[in-house]
């Protein structure tokens, strides 16, 4: 892969040879943070488990206990007390029937999470094929299919994340913007990798955290050291 010219200059601030420690990767992923934006700090852990098998799945959420960085916009699908519950709790999109019809007909996805009350399942189930792509299908063990809608959305808002596997049994998540410092990255990393930790499979041999990472938006991957993250 072709890099560009600030992408170059930053990877010479990260030896690539090294295991940082976790306060030390962060530090560096900021000093790499070099664009025009505040760019997001994102972490990379590769797991000892084989995805391929259901017993070996990881995947939940988690609340960061200093948020994300981002206005997080909420989906919610849910009627009566439910939706005026979820409203009333700073959902953004409330709907049932109407909501599915927009997202299958105009194509809409202007939210980041999407919430469901249990009853109204049988209806967004229809939406697998557009929703989950995205990673944005309700699902009981993120939380997000709850008969406390209200409670979902306030969490989504105050920096709950998702995290599952990708293909190549990698959890890939954010944990915050560059200007919120080493300590309060730090937080989040540390209630992210706990919270991983919590998930591991009883299936799950050897060695769990395999590799871990951090990197800004635009920057260079800084290798943290595995035996200093658990």
């Amino acid at each position: 892969m072709k890099h560009g010219k600030r992408y170059i200059e930053t990877a010479k601030l990260v030896d690539r040879a090294k295991f940082y420690d976790p306060d030390e990767a962060l530090a560096t992923a900021i000093k790499t943070a070099v664009a025009k934006f505040d760019e997001t700090i994102e972490c990379h852990v590769k797991l000892g488990v084989d995805g391929r098998h259901a017993d070996q799945q990881v995947r939940g959420a988690v609340i960061l206990p200093n948020g994300t960085g981002r206005k997080v916009r909420v989906a919610v699908f849910a009627k009566g007390p439910d939706a005026e519950a979820a409203i009333a709790a700073g959902a953004e999109i409330v709907g049932a029937e109407d909501l599915v019809a927009r997202i299958q007909g105009e194509g809409f996805m202007d939210f980041d999470v999407a919430v469901a009350s249990p009853n109204m399942m049988g209806l967004v189930g229809r939406l697998g094929k557009l929703l989950g792509p995205r990673g944005l299908m309700p699902s009981p063990k993120a939380g997000t299919v709850t008969p406390n809608v209200a409670q979902a959305v306030i969490d989504a808002k105050a920096g709950k994340i998702e995290y599952r596997l990708d293909k190549t049994n990698i959890i890939h998540c954010p944990i915050g913007k560059a200007s919120f410092g080493v300590e309060k990255l730090q937080e989040n990393f540390t209630a992210l990798l706990d919270a991983l930790v919590k998930a591991k499979p009883a299936a799950a041999k050897g060695q769990y955290i395999r590799s871990c990472t951090v990197a800004a938006t635009m920057g260079p991957g800084v290798r943290v050291n595995p035996a200093k993250v658990v």
